[in-house]
């Protein structure tokens, strides 16, 4: 069984943590390891980054804060499931490790 890793990003796209998290996931997909992204908050933006979408398409599995989208206008998608913070909080139970970027 993959090990599983969540990845929590609550800052926008044009902080550093952005380009950190997605080093870790790309090297995480390539390690065949199951990779979730959460983005909340200000990160809510990051699902328009093309590389958020392009992994989205490759392996990684994006959701984002519903509230958090709504906030910033963002419309619901089909690259990501949108739902609340009981979410987040599945995602970190059922995962072997949980990485914040805040």
């Amino acid at each position: 069984m993959n090990k599983k890793l969540c990845i929590m990003l609550s800052t926008a796209p044009d902080n550093k943590n952005l380009d950190t998290a997605l080093g870790i996931i790309y090297a995480a997909i390539k390690s065949n390891i199951s990779v979730y992204l959460y983005l909340v908050d200000e990160g809510a933006a990051c699902i328009n980054d093309n590389r958020v979408i392009e992994l989205s398409k490759n392996g990684l599995r994006l959701y984002v804060c519903a509230y958090g989208a709504q906030k910033k206008r963002i419309e619901p998608s089909d690259i990501a499931s949108f739902g609340g913070l009981s979410n987040l909080s599945e995602l970190i139970k059922v995962c072997d490790r949980f990485i914040p970027f805040g």
